[in-house]
């Protein structure tokens, strides 16, 4: 009989080990999920401020200029523009019969 005593308290103990281990498995998952995204957009960010303002093509850093009053940004290396939403319909406006208004279907 104190045998089975013994046992049934080994099995207690062994049940408790096991939902200890389960615990600290998940809290030591979760930590580690937690650390990656934390990591990763550490590392996005990094990678957002470095390519700030370089030119998508070669990588040098783009020259702000203005051109008929809107501002655009020019790559001095393989002189590339590149301009923001909406500019290309202030430069095509500018010019109403050009190539560029009747291009983009702006011309009347």
């Amino acid at each position: 009989m104190p045998d089975e005593k013994d046992r049934f308290g080994d099995k207690l103990r062994e049940l408790e080990k096991g939902r200890e281990d389960q615990f600290f498995a998940e809290r030591d998952r979760s930590l580690i999920k937690k650390l990656k995204a934390e990591s990763e957009g550490q590392h996005d960010k990094t990678v957002k401020e470095l390519a700030r303002m370089r030119c998508p093509k070669c990588g040098e850093h783009l020259v702000t200029k203005r051109h008929l009053g809107v501002s655009l940004e020019e790559c001095p290396g393989c002189k590339g523009m590149w301009l923001d939403k909406g500019e290309i319909e202030q430069l095509g406006q500018r010019e109403n019969q050009g190539w560029l208004a009747r291009y983009l279907g702006l011309a009347s």
